[in-house]
């Protein structure tokens, strides 16, 4: 799909408007990882180096809709304007007198960070009124925000709406380029590993990529409802009763198709994610009724591992176990660490999705992985062959 792109405007003289996402991860008043930040700079001094003044919009974690310091977007300020080698104002509000002074002085090559777009209930509302005052003074709108591109808050919709339109900054390019170019010609075998706690999500991802696809391995709390439907006990494991029917077809349709899927082999299990002292591993066959189904065990990553390494093309999306919390997390990190070493020998991978992206960001193995996607829930609109919302509004 094709969209307004910034190069093709003028941006000189130009109040620009630039919806990212710096939602970090904040401890203690400092930043934890700052690679959301330096993802967006290449489009933030694009901007700049073409005369214009900008002035920057992000949320920051789940203030629920009031003012909340531990949500501040201060640090990042603080953060941005050492990446960047500059000041960069900062508004204690997004919206509101004050802000509407500084966004007016803003002279080329200005940077202005507003305060946290969720300290008002009206961005998740994708109130109109709220996308008019962030509108105040800006001549072009620009969306670079591609992990919140499938939400239909006021900055990310209502705001181009009202403008008229707008243009997808570097990153979002990026990420769109990538995601077209997999889907539309993977180089094969193609090979689709998916995680998480919900087969619902997924279950459209594997409807529309079956038909390029040679491989899908199932893990996470998604894969015991497959399991079920295929007739094995799963004890306390996660469970969708009213996806069965969903998953029988997916089964069957992949038969057709000459499509092997794979489930786990072997899992980690323990009465409940509370109790990780008792962790053991099991046949797949096997789970207790008063047990849960937690992790992948060691004989199904070995599995999943061969398929991995044997792929030119991989895509992976959600964590194969409870991730947060360890030892249920060994999983999830042997995984990255064989799509890792797969990539290096020549396998093109592609991973989205939070706790997947996290595992292969606290291994240190990002780059080394061909491509880490920014957005979880807005890659995986995208592996269902959907159009992102907040990118609609762009053609104005």
């Amino acid at each position: 799909m094709k969209y307004p792109l910034l190069q093709d405007t003028e941006l000189a003289g130009r109040k620009v408007f630039l919806r990212v996402d710096m939602n970090v991860p904040i401890q203690n008043g400092r930043i934890a990882d700052d690679s959301r930040i330096r993802a967006v700079l290449p489009t933030i001094r694009y901007i700049l180096d073409n005369g214009a003044s900008l002035v920057i919009a992000s949320h920051l974690g789940r203030p629920g809709g009031k003012r909340n310091i531990d949500f501040s977007l201060a640090p990042v300020a603080s953060r941005l304007e050492e990446l960047l080698g500059q000041k960069v104002f900062f508004t204690p509000d997004c919206i509101g007198a004050r802000t509407a002074t500084m966004v007016a002085s803003l002279k080329p090559g200005d940077v202005l960070l507003l305060e946290n777009l969720r300290f008002h209930p009206e961005e998740k509302e994708g109130d109109p009124d709220f996308a008019r005052k962030l509108a105040y003074c800006i001549d072009i709108y620009v969306n670079d925000a591609f992990g919140t591109c499938h939400r239909k808050h006021a900055s990310l919709k209502g705001l181009p709406e009202m403008l008229g339109g707008g243009y997808i900054g570097l990153l979002v390019q990026k990420e769109l380029h990538i995601f077209d170019e997999m889907l539309s010609s993977p180089a094969r075998p193609f090979t689709l590993l998916l995680g998480g706690a919900k087969v619902s999500d997924k279950i459209p991802v594997i409807e529309n990529l079956l038909p390029r696809l040679d491989h899908i391995l199932i893990g996470g709390g998604m894969a015991f409802t497959f399991m079920k439907t295929m007739g094995m006990n799963v004890g306390r494991s996660l469970l969708e009763l009213d996806r069965l029917g969903a998953a029988e077809k997916i089964l069957k349709e992949a038969d057709k198709s000459g499509v092997d899927i794979f489930l786990p082999l072997d899992i980690v299990i323990a009465p409940s994610s509370g109790s990780p002292e008792k962790a053991r591993t099991v046949a797949a066959d096997s789970i207790p009724a008063n047990e849960a189904g937690l992790d992948i065990g060691s004989g199904t990553v070995e599995q999943f591992g061969k398929i991995i390494e044997k792929s030119c093309t991989v895509v992976w999306n959600g964590p194969v176990g409870v991730f947060e919390i360890p030892p249920f997390d060994r999983g999830t990190r042997k995984i990255a660490s064989i799509l890792a070493d797969a990539t290096k020998n020549g396998t093109v991978s592609v991973v989205g999705g939070g706790d997947s992206v996290r595992a292969v960001v606290e291994a240190g193995l990002e780059k080394k992985i061909s491509f880490v996607s920014t957005g979880g829930g807005a890659s995986l609109i995208l592996l269902q062959g959907n159009e992102l919302y907040a990118l609609e509004a762009l053609r104005g």
